[in-house]
């Protein structure tokens, strides 16, 4: 149990505009670059919503109404302070119940989870048509916090989805939303992770690995980087989608990672984190796939790390959850794209030394390596031999953490817990907000991340004193790299390897 004070509001630490959904950083989007697709829809009510059921401390705007002198507070202040005021109630009831009320509510309510999650993958309403082009994330988003919790699938229904992920595979590489669609790299790396996920041979063996490779290097852009599609954005989540899957299924080579690290680096802001594309905004979830792309490539060393780490520290705030941008409200989702982030660099601190010994600023000056020349010809010259890229992510899982965990790896499981959690199965973004699949799978992968991260042993299971709640609660461990369960993930590195 985590004791922070909320007894305060702050308006002043969020003043921006309302924060992106994390789907929107790594979900399809339209070409062109046109507008996000809307977030996943609720499922169901579990709660009244914030304007409905007003905080007990009172409306921060009213009382602004009733005294003129006070400072005008932006919309997002006065949400941030009922956010605040929801979470002190909550966690207020903790502080005051018994021991044996606190194991209860502290709990993680596996049947109930599993039992939203199974039904979805049978049958979802007519209200998800908007998601028509992300169904591989929508199998993604119930498959793979399943096999967090351990539940397996029965054969008919995992059969049923690797039938359906093979009508939505390309003939000429790639998966697309559904079948018949576009290919794209978000969705080849939902149903590539999803397969992977299963695990089963037949499962593997549907993904045409042939014409993965050419889909990628259709992608493949001049800038190093990759498109998410034909004709679309070029960003840092086309990169890491692309890296990754090509890391998993074993068909990552010098064509796909030439550039790639030298674009990320340029993505890096001066805040610390890594925006979407260069001279853009730093946020969590590009900020995760930017530093997991460069692991996967061996080049975690071009970014700032001592900079990138204070940034997402700064970003667990004091509802205890993280917020996926400056200035925004906390997001159960972020438990996972912020914490893991910050759980890799536990594996990565012999570079963040090196870099903070050599007096290491924001970032290496523009085309300058340690190699003393650019970038690009340093890479290629590395290169030159053969090298086994799937290896990195092998390799990287393998060392055990340098230091213990980064942020407050207890507070933020206390957050999804208590504010993350429906009683009814399923878990949401923050009080106040309903229950979807994406969230329940990102607060899931998050919890784990939290778990696990103060293990200095990778061969152990976490003390009981690094879980919190019963030890029941304790999940899955991933590969924090790809975010598929770690078993899963040696499952398809044996296969992929032999193929």
């Amino acid at each position: 149990m985590v004791r922070l004070s909320l007894g305060s509001a702050r308006p002043q630490r969020r003043a921006g505009s309302r924060d992106r959904r994390p789907q929107q950083a790594i979900a399809q989007q339209p070409s062109g670059g046109g507008p996000p697709l809307p977030p996943p829809p609720a499922a169901a009510s579990m709660e009244s919503s914030p304007e409905s059921a007003p905080p007990t401390r009172g409306d921060p705007a009213a009382a602004e109404a009733a005294d003129p002198e006070l400072p005008r507070l932006t919309v997002t202040q006065v949400e941030q302070m009922k956010v605040e005021a929801r979470v002190a109630d909550i966690y207020r009831v903790l502080f005051g119940a018994a021991p044996n009320t606190n194991s209860v509510m502290l709990e993680l309510w596996r049947d109930q989870h599993i039992e939203y999650l199974t039904h979805g993958l049978r049958h979802l309403g007519p209200a998800f048509h908007v998601l028509d082009a992300n169904r591989p994330w929508l199998c993604y988003w119930m498959v793979h916090p399943l096999a967090l919790l351990d539940e397996v699938l029965d054969d008919d229904l995992e059969n049923d989805i690797v039938d359906f992920l093979a009508r939505c595979q390309d003939k000429d590489g790639g998966y697309g939303g559904g079948p018949g669609q576009l290919p794209h790299l978000a969705t080849t790396y939902a149903a590539v992770n999803t397969l992977v996920t299963i695990g089963s041979e037949r499962a593997l063996s549907s993904i045409n690995r042939d014409t993965l490779y050419k889909f990628m290097l259709r992608m493949k852009d001049l800038s190093g980087a990759f498109r998410m599609h034909d004709g679309g954005e070029i960003d840092v989540r086309a990169s890491y989608t692309a890296i990754s899957v090509a890391s998993l299924v074993n068909i990552l080579d010098v064509e796909l990672a030439r550039g790639v690290g030298d674009y990320i680096a340029r993505c890096q802001t001066y805040e610390g984190g890594i925006a979407g594309e260069p001279c853009a905004e730093a946020h969590g979830g590009y900020t995760f796939c930017g530093l997991a792309a460069l692991i996967l490539l061996n080049e975690a060393d071009k970014l700032d790390l001592p900079s990138l780490i204070g940034w997402v520290a700064f970003r667990q705030g004091v509802e205890c959850g993280f917020q996926g941008r400056t200035n925004k409200l906390v997001d159960g989702c972020y438990s996972f794209w912020q914490g893991a982030s910050i759980a890799l660099t536990q594996k990565l601190i012999t570079i963040v030394d090196k870099q903070l010994k050599s007096s290491y600023s924001f970032k290496r000056p523009s085309g300058d390596d340690a190699c003393g020349t650019s970038s690009s010809e340093c890479t290629l010259e590395k290169s030159s031999s053969a090298v086994d890229y799937a290896k990195f992510g092998f390799d990287f899982i393998q060392q055990s953490n340098q230091i213990g965990p980064l942020f407050h790896n207890m507070a933020l499981q206390q957050y999804i817990l208590l504010c993350a959690q429906v009683l009814e199965g399923g878990l949401r973004d923050k009080p106040g907000k309903n229950r979807d699949h994406y969230h329940s799978c990102y607060c899931l992968s998050g919890l784990s991340v939290s778990q696990y991260s103060a293990m200095t042993d990778t061969d152990s299971c976490p003390l009981p004193q690094h879980v919190l709640g019963p030890y029941s609660n304790l999940l899955e461990p991933i590969h924090p790299l790809y975010n598929v369960v770690l078993d899963k993930y040696h499952t398809s590195y044996e296969f992929f390897s032999q193929v």
